[in-house]
Order: structure tokens, then C-alpha cells, then sequence
């Protein structure tokens, strides 16, 4: 039986037993066996790829393999430009929107907090989140490493912590959005977008003690909810300065 020496880059790791991870190791396989069939039978999931070199030379998932080869695989670049050397799958996504699946509700509030367009629902099957995240261009950001292994799948993230801030920081570093972020541009509650308004069109809104004390106030276009700086807003952004680094 023909076999390849493979090594995985990065969070695909993840995907492998200990042994095989960071590390060179040989993979047997089937006559006629793609790259992808090879990727897939160890586990990793195919649209967690974004560049695989067969030699030093960067190949699409249909790549016939006949042995002795050595294939480097590496997870998707976001922040990078590899365009002119990926044979794989869409363009790495500039404009990021992400769908969040059902364990994930506080991660989505966090993403909207710094500004990213996050849809998430608590009452869709998997395969509708994947239908969103294939039809809106959208990354979808999920605890399920069944999901992500969907044939269908083009765009997705495995979240692997528990604690939903060591989430959020986990997804800036893989997809490096330091410089995309636009904290407090977002509701929280719906994903739209806030503007700021006078406290004179919100006046007749606001409880006596929030007039009192704050002047400043945003609106949500979509839901109609009014935003100010209290305590929250403090709470919110001393976070915003943890993970962006002050």
C-alpha cells in the first residue's frame, strides 16, 4: 500500500491524536486516493483547509497521490493574503460576517460588541445553520466537530473553549480582526447597527435616574433599542480594552 508523510499546521492539529501532532508521520492509503480522502480519513475537516503543498506546491482537494509524497496542510488564512499560491475552496473573506450555533449565544454578543455582524439562533437544526453560513458568505462558529465535517461546509470554525471570553479571544487570534474590530457599533440584542441620537428624540424614554445622570445615547436602527454609558457600558469596555490591548 502507497503511503505519504503528512504534517498539519496550526489548529488542525487539534483534529489529530497526540502523536501525530506538529510533527511528521506517514499515512498509508488506497490506490486512486485524493488528498482530500487522505485529510478526511484522519479526521480533519476538509473546510478547515485553506493551503496544502504536495511538495512545495500548493494543490486543489483533488490531487491524485501515488506515494512518497510530502504534503504540508495548513488551516484558512483570514488574515492573510495567500490568493496567489490557494488552490482551494472561495477567497479568504474580507468582509467577515459570522452564524453562531446553539451554544454559542454568549460568544455572538461578544462578536457584536466589537462590531461583527453575528446572526445566532437558539431553535435552528444544524442543517439550516449551514445553509445560512453557505448562502449569507458567512463564517460559522460552532462547539460541534460533526458539523464542521458536513460535505457541505465551506466556512467554519471550530470553537474549542468553554469560557465564552477565552472564545472571543481565541476567535481574534485565529482570524487576527484586531484591526477590524468596531466596539459599541452593534446591538447587542439584535446585530443591528447603532447610531447616535440627541437626548432630546429619546428623552421620553428614559427612566428619571438615566436623565439625570447621562447625556450621551445611541439608538439601534433595527430593534429601536436606546443605548447609554452606564455601569455596563464601563464593565464592556474595560473587556474591549483587554482583548485589543488597550
Amino acid at each position: 500500500m502507497p503511503q505519504a508523510t503528512f504534517r498539519f499546521y496550526e489548529e488542525l492539529n487539534d483534529f489529530l491524536p497526540r502523536e501525530k501532532r506538529k510533527r511528521d508521520f506517514a499515512v498509508p492509503f488506497s490506490p486512486r486516493s485524493t488528498v482530500k480522502d487522505v485529510i478526511v480519513s484522519l479526521g480533519v475537516p476538509h473546510n478547515e483547509v485553506d493551503l496544502i503543498l504536495v511538495n512545495g506546491v500548493s494543490v486543489d482537494f483533488k490531487c491524485s497521490l501515488k506515494g512518497g509524497e510530502r504534503i504540508s496542510v495548513y488551516p484558512a488564512f483570514e488574515s492573510l493574503d495567500i490568493r496567489p499560491s490557494r488552490k482551494l475552496g472561495p477567497n479568504p473573506l474580507r468582509d467577515l460576517r459570522f452564524v453562531a450555533d446553539i451554544h454559542l449565544g454568549r460568544l455572538s454578543r461578544y462578536m457584536r460588541l466589537f462590531g461583527f455582524d453575528t446572526l445566532y439562533f437558539n431553535d435552528l437544526d444544524p442543517e439550516a445553520l449551514i445553509e445560512i453560513s453557505i448562502q449569507q458568505a458567512r463564517v460559522l462558529l460552532t462547539r460541534s466537530r460533526r458539523l464542521l465535517k458536513h460535505k457541505a461546509m465551506t466556512r467554519g470554525i471550530l470553537v474549542g473553549e468553554v469560557d465564552p471570553r477565552m472564545q472571543l479571544k481565541a476567535v481574534f487570534q485565529r482570524l487576527d480582526l484586531y484591526a477590524e474590530a468596531r466596539p459599541f457599533s452593534r446591538c447587542l440584542s439584535c446585530n443591528g447597527l447603532v447610531k447616535p441620537i440627541s437626548e432630546q428624540e429619546v428623552a421620553h424614554r428614559l427612566p428619571s435616574r438615566v436623565k439625570a445622570k447621562y447625556h450621551t445615547f445611541s439608538l439601534c436602527k433595527s430593534c429601536d433599542r436606546v443605548y447609554w454609558k452606564g455601569t455596563h457600558f464601563e464593565r464592556m469596555g474595560s473587556f474591549v480594552e483587554d482583548v485589543l490591548g488597550g
